[in-house]
C-alpha cells in the first residue's frame, strides 16, 4: 500500500520578549550632594514586576538600588534594543524619585526635563526617550513609571505638598537645584548629546516631519527630539504631572493597585482596560496616566493587547 507524506507544518516562532526592572529604596549621597532618598518599597515593586515579568514567560532583569547605575540601566535598554525583532516585546519598569533638571535644547515648554533618580545619577527623559526610540519597527515597549513627575516622565507642574507623614517619590526641589549646580556641565552635555544625535537619527530619515503631523501633547515633544518613533510605545505612569506617586511599606501606592488588578495573572483584558481599572480604584490625588507613541496602528494595537502577554 501506497503511503503519502504529510508536508511538515510551518510553525511561527513565538515572541521573544525581555524586560528590564528598576527599584531604587536610595540614591548615592555622593551624587546627590549629601541626600539618599529613602525610601521603603521600591526594591518591593521591582521584584514584584520581575516575578510577573518570568510567569508571563519573559526573560527578565533586575537592577536594585546601587546596582541601578546610569550605565547598568543604558547597557540594558540598548542591548534589548538590539536583540529584539519586530513582534517582540520589551517591558520596563522603575520605581524610584523622579527629578528635575533646567531644560538646556528647549524642547520643554516649562524649561524642566523631568528625569528618574538612578543611583549614581538622573536619566534624562530626553534619553529615555531616545533610547526607546532605538527599538525596531514593530517592536512592542511597556514603560511602567512608579515616581513622580511620571504622568508622561515629562512635563511637570508644580504638585501639592504630599499628605502628612506620608512619602512620596520626588526628590525635593531645593535638592534638585543643588545637585545640577554641582553637575551641571554633566546633565548640560547630556541633553547636548542626546539632542546631536537624535539629530543625526532625523537626517537619515525623510519621512520623519511626516510622521509629527496631528501629534500633540507629550508625545508630539518627544518626537520633536527624536523623529518618529518605529517601535510602538506604551507609558502607564502611577500619577499625572501634576500629583505625587507615593511610597509605601511593601508596594508603592500605584504598584500595589495594578499587582492587586492584575490578580496573579487572572485579569485577562488589554492594557487599556488594566489602566481603567487601576485608575478608579485609587484616589483622586494620585490618578495614573497613559500614553502611546510610535505608528498609530501598532500604538493602538499594542493598548488594546493583552495585559502583560508576550
Amino acid at each position: 500500500m501506497a503511503t503519502t507524506r504529510e508536508t511538515p507544518r510551518k510553525t511561527t516562532p513565538k515572541p521573544r520578549a525581555l524586560s528590564l526592572h528598576l527599584g531604587l529604596n536610595t540614591v548615592s549621597a555622593a551624587h546627590y550632594e549629601g541626600w539618599e532618598g529613602p525610601l521603603a518599597a521600591c526594591e518591593f515593586d521591582a521584584r514584584d514586576m520581575t516575578a510577573l515579568a518570568k510567569k508571563q514567560g519573559m526573560t527578565p532583569t533586575t537592577l536594585l538600588t546601587k546596582r541601578a547605575t546610569r550605565a547598568a540601566v543604558l547597557k540594558a535598554m540598548r542591548a534589548a534594543a538590539k536583540a529584539l525583532k519586530a513582534g517582540d516585546l520589551f517591558f520596563m519598569s522603575f520605581s524610584g524619585h523622579g527629578g528635575q533638571v533646567p531644560d538646556t535644547n528647549r524642547d520643554e515648554p516649562d524649561r524642566k526635563d523631568e528625569t528618574w533618580c538612578l543611583w549614581d545619577g538622573q536619566l534624562i527623559d530626553d534619553e529615555l526617550y531616545f533610547e526607546l526610540s532605538r527599538f525596531g519597527r514593530g517592536v512592542r515597549v511597556l514603560v511602567v513609571s512608579d515616581s513622580c513627575h511620571s504622568g508622561s516622565v515629562t512635563r511637570a507642574r508644580i504638585p501639592p505638598p504630599p499628605p502628612p507623614g506620608q512619602r512620596a517619590r520626588l526628590m525635593p526641589d531645593g535638592v534638585a537645584q543643588r545637585v545640577y549646580s554641582a553637575h551641571e556641565a554633566l546633565y548640560d552635555g547630556l541633553q547636548s548629546a542626546v539632542f546631536k544625535a537624535a539629530a543625526a537619527a532625523r537626517a537619515d530619515d525623510p519621512d520623519a516631519a511626516l510622521a509629527q503631523v496631528a501629534v500633540t501633547g507629550p508625545a508630539a515633544q518627544a518626537l520633536t527630539l527624536t523623529g518618529p518613533f518605529k517601535p510602538a510605545v506604551l507609558l502607564i505612569s502611577g500619577c499625572q504631572d501634576n500629583q505625587f506617586s507615593m511610597d509605601g511599606e511593601n508596594n508603592g501606592a500605584f504598584t500595589e493597585q495594578l499587582l492587586r488588578t492584575w490578580n496573579h495573572g487572572r485579569f485577562a483584558g488589554s492594557y487599556a482596560q488594566l489602566h481603567a481599572q487601576v485608575r478608579a480604584a485609587m484616589p483622586p490625588s494620585q490618578s495614573p496616566n497613559l500614553f502611546v507613541l510610535g505608528p498609530p496602528a501598532d500604538a493602538a494595537a499594542l493598548v488594546a493587547a493583552p495585559a502583560f502577554r508576550p
